[in-house]
């Protein structure tokens, strides 16, 4: 399981209204090429593949969270910034496709 037991899951309407409030930096562990196709209005791009917890963006106060397209990459992430020492442990469930599931907006193209 990639899951740490710290990981917490926040629902697509948690999302949206932390973004709408301004209180979450909003970060893509997705690959640039499926980022570039479709994204959440906001998010940033820090590729799992390349992935490093120190060099995040530094939030300005806000809670960062992660997210992928469903959610696997985002838990790992999280796991890996538990291990870097890094208070990143809340991520977006269900990632992009909770997201669209639930009938909110992206940036396509």
């Amino acid at each position: 399981m990639f899951s740490a037991p710290t990981t917490k899951d926040l629902t697509p309407q948690q999302v949206k209204a932390g973004l709408d409030a301004r209180t979450i930096l909003l970060i893509d562990v997705r690959e640039p090429a499926e980022f570039a196709t479709e994204k959440i209005a906001g998010a940033l791009n820090a590729p799992l593949s390349t992935f490093k917890p120190a060099a995040l963006p530094d939030a300005g106060g806000k809670t960062i969270v992660l997210q992928c397209a469903g959610g696997k990459r985002s838990a790992m992430a999280v796991d890996q910034c538990r291990k870097a020492g890094q208070a990143i442990e809340t991520h977006l469930a269900g990632g992009l496709t909770a997201w669209k599931g639930a009938g909110l907006p992206t940036i396509t193209g």
